[in-house]
């Protein structure tokens, strides 16, 4: 059972050649609390693309589009396996899309209560997948490897998680350790009320950030990308007017 007390926010990027139904879409998205539109792309190679440097969590994917079509589209993304909803005006593409195990299959115009309901589907197949929080609130520390020895690290000591190929480095005041492990990993057992992804190689302690300075995040002198897919969220959760 999943912890109603572990908040998840999604991610999720719009794909229809049809300048109109991105805009529905996109206004729909910006309705749901937990949802933030990281992009929006008129075609699926574009969004092939933008997927590769940006992952989401669920893909709001139309069907037939010049070049690449969804359907195509999906079969590619296998490997990184964003949570797929279909949105077209076509019936037929039915049986095929469900084959490819999506989360739903929303035939157009899509209607408030219908995106809704696909974007509940979504979050239960999200929190099914997602581990409970590791850190309770009676827990403030990690137990990490560091040279051999098991050390406690304390989350009030940690500024921001950095991936460096098989390794991660966590950020200190006082030192920066090196951990054998992917950022996925850090980033399943940090609480997600305290901790945020801003770029594919950083995690941010939230409540560390002095300012936002040329895009970037600035954490006791330490310049943290922010990419593209990230943004808004992370300024829902700066509150940053």
């Amino acid at each position: 059972m999943v912890n109603a007390q572990y908040f998840y926010a999604m991610t999720c990027l719009i794909v229809d050649d049809n300048k109109v139904a991105r805009t529905t879409i996109k206004q729909l998205a910006g309705q749901v609390k937990d949802l933030t539109v990281a992009g929006d792309c008129a075609n699926a190679l574009d969004a092939y693309n933008f997927l590769q440097e940006n992952p989401v969590d669920i893909l709001l994917l139309d069907i037939e589009m010049p070049g690449m079509n969804g359907i195509e589209l999906t079969r590619r993304l296998v490997n990184q396996s964003p949570i797929v909803i279909f949105t077209t005006s076509k019936k037929e593409y039915a049986v095929e899309a469900f084959e490819l195990a999506v989360a739903d299959y929303i035939v157009k115009p899509v209607t408030p209560a219908r995106f809704l309901q696909a974007i509940d589907r979504a979050r239960s197949i999200l929190n099914s997948t997602r581990p409970e929080s590791p850190v309770s609130q009676h827990d403030s520390f990690l137990f990490i490897r560091d040279s051999n020895i098991i050390r406690r690290l304390p989350l009030d000591d940690l500024l921001f998680a950095e991936a460096m190929g098989d390794f991660v480095k966590l950020h200190t005041p006082r030192k920066t350790y090196v951990v054998h492990t992917t950022l996925k990993a850090v980033e399943e057992r940090l609480p997600a009320d305290r901790f945020l992804r801003t770029h594919r190689s950083f995690i941010a302690a939230i409540d560390k950030v002095d300012s936002l300075r040329d895009g970037d995040l600035v954490i006791q002198g330490n310049a943290i990308p922010v990419a593209d897919a990230y943004r808004a969220t992370l300024n829902k959760r700066l509150n940053v007017l």
